[in-house]
């Protein structure tokens, strides 16, 4: 075998980084310089005495070292070593988020080493000079964000390579033949990557589940599920086990809890909800003042803790809501029949009761567990019927009994007297600094095969305030007797915005003519309101609403009290939707056992929870995204031929998006694709500039598009750019 020739080394070339890097691979193992050239397969003079020069350099600088004669120690604690977590770009490239670190560190795809998109990394950063962006080096990947990828399988002879729709996973994976399993040519396979040996340039392997052929949309949809590690069904002990328990009401519990059945109670929900996990009763007292009840489903009496029922229910943490379905924490037999607080039933309940004067002032409360019996169930705009027209009739057009009927007088009384109560509620809290993010929320209607007929928004109406007000009112409460006792117990909190953002969003939302005031916490929130306010309606008013969110931190749960500043609480929890939410039954778990008399549990177990908790709601808010970004392509396949009045929604390098005002669906028009001129991205302006005419196309402006491109697998649409609104048509 001929030996390997090897370049001539450059006069001067500075070795540091790479001999810092083969150092920290091996922490604990002292090198010499033939070693260290060995490792660079370089053994000329020249290099060799170069590295020896570097090596002294970096232990005179106390970067390394010398362990004995010749021979050379990474520094434990280098202050060019960091640990922190991988962002992903599009492009194959990475920046480094380290909380010690001021800036984001750019990784090149050379560099990184293996790792992907959220890994937990240890990084080396170069010497960094000034008014130049940081570069580092992955040196070690520590813990893999996720193992599991969906994809489309390229069966070859004797391999096959699966390939993700992700843009963040910049690699194939490799899988050997015998890992391939029952996929077939082209299906979209669940892989788990099992290893990514060092000189590998695709990760290993197997094929854990066949999920279906691309574009069909049971496939698309599991495919969803898969790519977040939720689950599509129950396993069938965690089934069989539910269907075993007994959901009877007897007597004998009934009489360990306080009975309500005679109180008039009703619901009110979406029309098409199949899970009513709350009710609302009310009474009029003899002192003029009124006790309403809020009645959440007693879930914790069915869900006993230590079973593969409640350890399946907590590694769900949450109830999944698709377009076309809800994959639910509960198996059916709990979540839609014994917990559901369906009319004309006896549930048992958890209950947290108020004494409320006419001015919505709380004088009495009370916790523990009820039987309840709902009298009526109303939806949404039932309600909303009764509160604008001040009658009991229920026309049949929004009838859910597809008839028109009569609500007997004393519902539409409480539902009057309710409405006004929340009122002041609202208003109060308003007043208190918490911020209205009413945002429109985009709904299809569904054939029976799941497809796509038309789209519509959803509001926020008076009625929707009415119960978000109550369940307001219970979830503070609860969370302010447990915090007042100073007792371990799950919140969800809410903190302050994040300045930067507002700062960036400011220069958005000024090309509109609106602005944040930056005085203090309160005006900040009181100029957020009057900005919701102020773009209702308007163009502009979905793009506005998405970067007041993006400005916000994201709620989470802790066993950390810090309030929730978007709601202006210093206590808050979950307490009202257990059949849906963990955290919820952990709620009531804990309250029943402090009601009884519990010591404070232990706080570390519980702040693990939260975490658990926070990180499944995170993960179900995405896929329930990506299934909305799934509906709109497939909408929009069948929309191809039509014009769209569009809003510039955001401008980058590669082009515009564009979000259809009529249906809220938001595409890419591909810089390359505008041919009126040749434009270039103006970073300040938020803007593409022509070259020629001098046109700008900026956020806010509305242009008329059509659908180029609809991907059903990647969940993409891309549009052709036809003219401004102020142009004519050609």
């Amino acid at each position: 075998m001929s030996k390997r020739l090897r370049k001539p080394i450059k006069k001067g070339k500075d070795f540091t980084d790479k001999i810092l890097k083969i150092l920290s691979q091996s922490a604990n193992k002292a090198f010499n310089y033939k070693q260290i050239g060995a490792k660079l397969e370089l053994d000329d003079t020249e290099s060799r005495n170069q590295i020896i020069k570097d090596l002294k350099i970096l232990a005179s600088q106390n970067k390394i070292i010398e362990s004995e004669p010749g021979k050379f120690l990474v520094k434990a604690a280098s202050q060019d070593y960091y640990e922190g977590k991988i962002d992903m770009t599009g492009r194959k490239t990475a920046f480094f988020v380290c909380p010690d670190l001021e800036d984001d560190v750019f990784i090149p795809t050379a560099n990184l080493n293996h790792a992907l998109d959220k890994d937990i990394v240890k990084v080396y950063v170069y010497n960094r000079r000034k008014g130049k962006r940081p570069e580092g080096e992955v040196i070690e990947v520590i813990e893999r964000h996720k193992t599991d990828f969906v994809g489309v399988i390229d069966i070859q002879a004797n391999f096959a390579f699966v390939s993700t729709a992700n843009p963040k996973m910049y690699t194939d994976i490799f899988i050997p033949k015998d890992k391939i399993g029952e996929a077939e040519q082209g299906d979209v396979v669940l892989v788990h990557i099992e290893d990514w040996p060092k000189r590998a340039d695709s990760p290993f392997g197997t094929v854990v589940k066949v999920l279906g052929k691309p574009g069909e949309h049971d496939t698309e949809i599991h495919a969803i599920l898969a790519e977040y590690g939720l689950p599509s069904e129950f396993p069938i002990e965690v089934e069989t086990y539910a269907q075993k328990i007994d959901t009877s009401i007897t007597a004998e519990e009934i009489a360990n809890r306080r009975d309500m059945r005679d109180t008039l109670t009703f619901t009110i929900d979406p029309k098409d909800a199949k899970d009513f996990d709350d009710a609302l009763s009310f009474k009029e007292l003899e002192n003029g003042n009124y006790e309403i009840g809020i009645h959440i489903a007693d879930v914790s009496y069915y869900l006993e803790e230590g079973t593969i029922l409640d350890d399946e229910a907590y590694q769900r943490a949450t109830s999944v809501y698709l377009v076309d379905r809800v994959v639910p924490m509960l198996p059916e037999v709990l979540s839609n029949f014994a917990c559901s607080l369906r009319p004309q039933e006896e549930k048992y309940t958890f209950s947290a009761i108020f004494e409320i004067t006419d001015k919505a002032q709380v004088v009495n409360q009370w916790f523990g567990r009820t039987v309840i019996y709902s009298d009526q169930r109303f939806a949404y705009e039932e309600a909303q019927h009764i509160i604008e027209t001040k009658q009991d009739v229920i026309p049949v057009e929004i009838s859910i009994t597809g008839v028109s009927y009569q609500v007997p007088a004393e519902i539409v009384a409480a539902t009057l007297k309710m409405d006004e109560i929340a009122k002041i509620f609202r208003k109060k809290r308003m007043a208190d600094g918490a911020i209205s993010f009413d945002k429109v929320e985009v709904k299809f209607n569904l054939d029976d095969a799941g497809e796509p007929q038309g789209v519509y928004f959803k509001v926020s109406r008076d009625a929707n305030h009415l119960i978000e007000e109550f369940m307001l009112l219970a979830n503070k409460k609860v969370a302010e007797y447990i915090g007042k006792q100073k007792k371990t117990f799950i919140y969800r909190i809410h903190d302050e915005p994040n300045e930067d953002k507002l700062i960036a969003m400011q220069t958005v939302i000024a090309k509109f003519g609106y602005k944040i005031d930056f005085r203090n916490k309160g005006d900040i929130s009181k100029s957020l309101n009057q900005l919701m306010a102020d773009v209702n309606g308007k163009k502009e008013q979905n793009l506005i609403d998405t970067l007041a969110i993006r400005s916000m931190s994201k709620a989470k749960y802790s066993t950390d009290n810090i309030g929730h500043y978007g709601l202006a609480f210093d206590y808050y929890s979950h307490f009202t939707s257990p059949i849906r939410r963990y955290p919820d039954v952990m709620v009531h778990r804990l309250l029943q056992f402090y009601l009884d008399g519990g010591k404070s549990v232990d706080e570390e177990t519980y702040e693990t929870k939260c975490l658990h908790s926070s990180t499944m709601e995170g993960l179900a808010t995405n896929a329930e995204r990506d299934s909305i970004k799934y509906m709109q392509v497939k909408y929009m396949q069948d929309h191809q031929d039509q014009e769209f009045l569009g809003v510039i929604s955001g401008v980058t390098e590669w082009g515009i998006y564009v979000e259809i005002i009529e249906n809220k669906c938001e595409g890419m028009v591909r810089i390359r694709d505008i041919r009126d001129d040749y434009y270039t991205f103006d970073e300040k302006q938020y803007a593409l500039t022509g070259a020629t005419s001098g046109k700008l196309l900026q956020l806010g402006d509305e242009i008329f598009v059509k659908v180029k491109n609809a991907d059903l697998v990647k969940k993409q649409l891309d549009f052709n750019f036809l003219r401004r609104v102020s142009e004519p048509i050609k």
